[in-house]
């Protein structure tokens, strides 16, 4: 008997599906209130850490990780200040797929000099938010993270505007994202409802942990509607987190 190998469920969904998770004037009203929120505690951590610049991760791939940053990066744009997200998963990008933007250049081309900022950002994609590709996928994606013209693009860019959000590779699959610490704030990290579990929450913490810098909270995401006023709380070791989309750590 010959086996046919099937693909599962979630690879079936194409760029355009996932598209449809990308924040419009026609959302639900609790999701955006819910990055509302998200919003809303991020600019407090932030203020208190006296940075401009977040990065956005998850523990493995198919957590919804690029589409919530993406939904964060134009939530922070309904404030009307100036926002950069940037693409720093030079493996498998994902951004220009969800807005539906050209990727001929990006942060791979600017950092290897083939290219300049200028014209590799994609400007007012939605008001007050400018897009800073991946560009075209290196063969050394760590080495141009680390490198000092990644962060004096960085640098430049925090001084240019109010906020950068950066979309980072997930932290259980490649080390790419912990290179930005010195460069960022904090961390994001984002958890799917009934896919991430426990264990890769304390992994994802331990890693963090040994790098010397921090979460500024989690975004939990696939969350199901329930009726009003009940809350499901799951306790973990010394923190707890419950069913609303953003909780500090």
């Amino acid at each position: 008997m010959k086996l046919i190998k099937t693909k599962k469920p979630e690879d079936k969904k194409t760029a355009s599906d996932k598209a449809k998770n990308v924040l419009t004037s026609d959302s639900k009203f609790a999701i955006v209130e819910g990055y509302k929120i998200a919003r809303t505690n991020l600019i407090f951590s932030l203020a208190a850490l006296e940075s401009n610049c977040v990065a956005v991760t998850s523990w493995s791939k198919g957590e919804g990780k690029s589409t919530a940053t993406v939904n964060m990066a134009i939530s922070f744009s309904k404030t009307g200040k100036r926002i950069l997200l940037i693409d720093t998963d030079l493996r498998r990008p994902n951004l220009h797929n969800l807005l539906k933007l050209k990727n001929n250049t990006g942060v791979s081309d600017v950092i290897g000099q083939f290219g300049d900022f200028q014209t590799a950002v994609h400007r007012e994609v939605i008001s007050c938010l400018d897009v800073l590709t991946s560009g075209a996928i290196p063969p050394n994606p760590s080495e141009l993270l680390g490198s000092p013209y990644f962060s004096q693009l960085v640098e430049e860019a925090k001084k240019e505007y109010d906020y950068v959000i950066m979309d980072t590779p997930p932290l259980g699959v490649v080390t790419d994202t912990l290179l930005l610490k010195d460069l960022v704030g904090g961390y994001v990290l984002v958890v799917r409802e009934r896919v991430t579990t426990h264990g890769d929450v304390e992994r994802a913490l331990q890693n963090v942990k040994l790098a010397d810098t921090r979460v500024l909270g989690f975004l939990k995401v696939g969350c199901e509607m329930r009726s009003r006023g009940y809350r499901r709380k799951y306790k973990y070791k010394n923190y707890g987190y419950n069913n609303y989309y953003y909780y500090k750590y």
